[in-house]
This record gives C-alpha cells, sequence and structure tokens, in this order.
C-alpha cells in the first residue's frame, strides 16, 4: 500500500503544475494574497476536502452506473478545451470565472472564506485528475475501500503541497502582480493557446508515452518490475548477483496429483539441487520459459538437478488434472509436475507471479529466487554453482523477454472487475446484447452482438463481436469452447483462428514491429474467452 500512496503523491505534484491546474493557480494566488497567514492553510485545506470528497463519489458513481473509467479522462479533455476557450476569449471567461470570483473574498473571516474558496476549488479540479488518475483509480477499485479513500488522499495533498506554495507567493509577489497585470491578456491568450494545443494532443494520445513512464501499473508487467518485486516480497531477484540464503524451503502442499513423477516432498530430495517452477499452461510468460527449463533439465539432471513444476491453475479449466495432463503432454514438459488445485504451495511459498523459480541447495534451503521471465543466464550460472560445475552457463538459447511497453493483460470475466472495459453495460450471469462505442479508449475494450459474461471468461452468443484498442507486436488470448474467431485490425481481415479441445492459449496476431491499432474479432456462438496477453 505504500508504494500505491507514494506514486499517488507524486501524481498529485506533477498534477498541480500541469496545463490543466492552470485556471486554478491564479485564483489560489490571489486568495492567498489577502487575510492572515493562516489563510493558504485554510485554501489548501478546502482544495483537500473537496478534491478527494468529490474523486471518491465521482469513481463511486462510474462504478454504480457501470461506466468506463476511461470517462475522466473525456472530461479532463473537454475541460482543457473549455478552458482554452476561456482565456482566449476574455469575455467568456469572465462569465465563467464570476462565480469563483466572489469566493476570493472573506466571507466568515480568513479561515472560512479561505476553506469555502479552496473547497470549490477542490470540486472544481476533479477533472484535472482524471488525466493522471484514471490508472490509479483503475487499480485502486481491488483496494478497500479506505485503501482507495487513502490514495485519493495522498494524490490530493500532492497537488496541495504546490499549490500552499502559490497561495503564501500571493502574500509576497503584490509588485510583480502589477508587471503581470500590464501584460495580463497577452500572457492569458499565450496560455489559452498552449492549453488548447495540449488538449488536442492528448486527444489524439500523444500523452501515451508519458503514462508509460510514469504509470507502473498500467502498463508495466509486475513480473519484470523490481519494484513491484519488492513491494510484495521484500526482495528483488535482480539485486543478488551471487547466491543468498533466504531460509528452508516449504514442503509441496495440498497437491491433488504428480505428473511425470511419483508423489515427491522436499525431505526426500535431500542432496539433489531443486529448481521449483510456478507456472500454469495458458501463460504466456510461462510458455516463453519452458525452453530454457527444457535445457536445464536435459543438461543438469543427471549432475543433480530436480525441476519440479507447481502447476497453480489461473482459470477453472487449468485445475482439471486431465487438462493438465493433456497439456503437460503437448507442450514437451518431461519433468515433475504437482498440480496445486487450492494454491497450499503457492501460499506457502508466499509467491505472487506466473511464472516463479526458487532454487533450493541440497540441505532444502532456498538460495535464489525469480519472478518472471529472463536472467536464464544468471540462473544457469547459480544452478551450475550449487552443483559444484565449474565454469560459465552453457545454453544458447535466446531470451525473448519483452522489453517494450504494452498493452497490460485483460481479463474479460466480471470477477477481474471488467478493467477498462468500455462498451454498453454489462449484464452477468446470463446473455445480454451489447453494442460497440463511438470510439474505443486506449487499451480499453468492447463487445458487440450477444455475450454471457460469466466470472471468468465471457461466452459468445448470435453476431458476438469484441474490439480492442492495442499496443503491442503479439496478442494472445484464451479461448475454450469449439467455433471459429474471425480476425481484423483496423477494418482489415487477417484471418480467423478454429477453436478446438481444451481451453488454452491461442496467438491472435504476431507482427514484427508494434502496433497501435483496433483489433475486431467476430466469434462462432458457444467459444469462451478468457483473457489476453501482449507481447
Amino acid at each position: 500500500m505504500v508504494l500505491e500512496l507514494g506514486i499517488a503523491f507524486l501524481a498529485g505534484v506533477i498534477t498541480a503544475v500541469s496545463p490543466c491546474a492552470l485556471p486554478v493557480l491564479p485564483i489560489v494566488f490571489a486568495g492567498g494574497a489577502g487575510g492572515s497567514s493562516r489563510r493558504p492553510y485554510a485554501i489548501i485545506a478546502g482544495i483537500v476536502v473537496g478534491f478527494t470528497g468529490s474523486l471518491l463519489a465521482v469513481a463511486w458513481l462510474l462504478r454504480q452506473l457501470h461506466l468506463p473509467q476511461d470517462l475522466l479522462r473525456t472530461l479532463s479533455i473537454a475541460l482543457l478545451f473549455v478552458v482554452a476557450a476561456t482565456m482566449i476569449v476574455p469575455r467568456l471567461g469572465e462569465v465563467l470565472e464570476r462565480p469563483l470570483a466572489r469566493l476570493t473574498r472573506r466571507p466568515g473571516g480568513d479561515l472560512g472564506g479561505g476553506f469555502l474558496l479552496g473547497l470549490a476549488l477542490g470540486l472544481v479540479f476533479v477533472p484535472c485528475g482524471g488525466l493522471v488518475l484514471a490508472a490509479i483509480t483503475t487499480h485502486a477499485a481491488s483496494l478497500g475501500s479506505g485503501e482507495r479513500a487513502g490514495v485519493a488522499i495522498a494524490f490530493a495533498i500532492g497537488t496541495g503541497l504546490p499549490m500552499l506554495a502559490i497561495a503564501y507567493g500571493g502574500r509576497r509577489a503584490a509588485g510583480g502582480l502589477r508587471l503581470f497585470r500590464a501584460h495580463a491578456r497577452e500572457v492569458r491568450a499565450g496560455l489559452g493557446v498552449l492549453i488548447a494545443i495540449v488538449a488536442l494532443l492528448i486527444t489524439f494520445h500523444a500523452d501515451r508515452a508519458l503514462a508509460n513512464l510514469g504509470n507502473p501499473w498500467h502498463f508495466a508487467d509486475p513480473q519484470k518490475s523490481c519494484t513491484a518485486q519488492r513491494h510484495y516480497s521484500g526482495r528483488c531477484a535482480h539485486e543478488t548477483a551471487q547466491l543468498a540464503d533466504l531460509g528452508t524451503a516449504p514442503d509441496f502442499r495440498g497437491i491433488s496429483d504428480w505428473f511425470n513423477s511419483k508423489p515427491l516432498s522436499l525431505r526426500h530430495l535431500r542432496g539433489k539441487v531443486v529448481l521449483i517452477d510456478f507456472w500454469t499452461y495458458s501463460c504466456i510468460n510461462c510458455l516463453r520459459t519452458l525452453p530454457h527449463l527444457k535445457s536445464w533439465w536435459r543438461d543438469y539432471e543427471r549432475k543433480g538437478l530436480v525441476v519440479v513444476g507447481v502447476h497453480t491453475p489461473e482459470f477453472g479449466f487449468e485445475g482439471v488434472p486431465s487438462n493438465v495432463r493433456a497439456a503437460t503432454k503437448q507442450l514437451g514438459v518431461t519433468w515433475p509436475v504437482a498440480l496445486d488445485p487450492h494454491y497450499a504451495t503457492w501460499k506457502a511459498y508466499r509467491n505472487q507471479y506466473w511464472p516463479a523459480e526458487y532454487l533450493v541447495d541440497k540441505s532444502g534451503h532456498i538460495r535464489n529466487e525469480h519472478f518472471g521471465e529472463g536472467e536464464y543466464e544468471r540462473t544457469e550460472r547459480l544452478i551450475r554453482q550449487l552443483l559444484g560445475e565449474p565454469g560459465p552457463a552453457q545454453a544458447q538459447l535466446a531470451d525473448l523477454t519483452p522489453t517494450e511497453l504494452t498493452t497490460p493483460e485483460t481479463y474479460l470475466g466480471y470477477a477481474h472487475q471488467l478493467d477498462r472495459y468500455a462498451g454498453s453495460k454489462p449484464v452477468p450471469d446470463r446473455f445480454a446484447g451489447y453494442t460497440f462505442p463511438a470510439h474505443v479508449p486506449q487499451n480499453g475494450w468492447a463487445l458487440s452482438g450477444w455475450w454471457h459474461l460469466g466470472p471468468e471468461h465471457a461466452a459468445a452468443g448470435h453476431r458476438a463481436e469484441l474490439a480492442l484498442h492495442f499496443h503491442a507486436k503479439n496478442i494472445y488470448l484464451v479461448m475454450g469452447g469449439r467455433g471459429r474467431v474471425g480476425i481484423s485490425v483496423d477494418g482489415r481481415r487477417l484471418g480467423s483462428v478454429q477453436v478446438k479441445g481444451i481451453s488454452r492459449l491461442y496467438t491472435v496476431l504476431s507482427t514484427p514491429h508494434l502496433r497501435d491499432a483496433v483489433l475486431r474479432l467476430k466469434f462462432s456462438p458457444g467459444v469462451a474467452a478468457y483473457s489476453f496477453t501482449f507481447g
């Protein structure tokens, strides 16, 4: 939670100096110029209370009405254009600013008037938060109500502190104000033009690159992030160059089935080096790791390495033993695989990721953890070190871990809160008709035709289609049932995928370069779609 609060605070500081805040800053400046020295604090307290309360109310209303979270962004863009118009056309600005101008007076004393002014500014300022807070509110939806309030308050405080400095500046800049007023019309019009340009750029998603850099929840894959790893486990595999001692490894718990082996225990594996790999067969990150696991199993099994794949299901069908047995055979996995259907072993290791590798030495101690893809050469070097094998890593396999920022994993069942869903109102647990919106926002998705929306997946009915605005090279979709899925990108038809057999991961699109486009899929009735992943 500390990570979320810190990022929300920094996002607030950035928003306070963004173009969207420009119309508010002169009012804060002027409001702080009059009255006692305590008046600036009252103004900022009002901004924090007004902004936090309004933001939580808007977020609650969006959830209750099943409106897209992207609505905040749309409102923000509209506000920017209105603000630009008021600054370029002074008469229009005077009309709209008149109610706020009254609040810069001092009703009820310095503190009461200052708080009232800040409260009004906090209400007006809410749409400005939409540009930066869209990802924060989406992520915070998975937190408790108190934690969501904490994120909103942290953002409001981050916004308020720079404004407090501006309010105090208003008390010390009377001489500078005279110079500003002499050229106020020209400066105001210039700022209006600047805001209009910014709004136009944001409309066409020119802010996306900045959003990628500043938003670890929306685009960053937590499996590749040391920051996220420290947040969840207090450690990061990337930070340890040599073997560590992380304590005794928990034994396998709650295992319902073993494949390729009789039941194993770490006690009986003493004297062996054990690589425990948490995986699931429809996870693209896990599938990209398999060639390296196969190489280590082939090269080091006879030298004392045991690889154990702990298959912990993400979806219900991945917990069916026959499905896991078939997938293990199809994928060429020949080392022992333990089915962990109720997450007992997963919880014993306090694991958070697919895939995750835990390297256990001959005495049963965890000597290294690694979450996600990558660092294969380093892992092999540590395996050799524990086995007493001199020399560097031997494998020459390419590391196919994606390094670009892409659209985040997207789940299509309502149990995952339908993140970034932008279509008509979802109806859970029964077939209903859906329609596409006029525009699918960046990383958003929508449905058309008849769909049955379940907790894990969306099942296609008559004339079922799905639209997704993606940014990626490759698109993967977990699907089940039987039927055909037609594929088009930006209106161009690209063929189809035949869905049959057990539910699994299908490659929907593979291109050599990053693309930012709209994917349209047409589903045969009976095909179920679970989640998108990207590379």
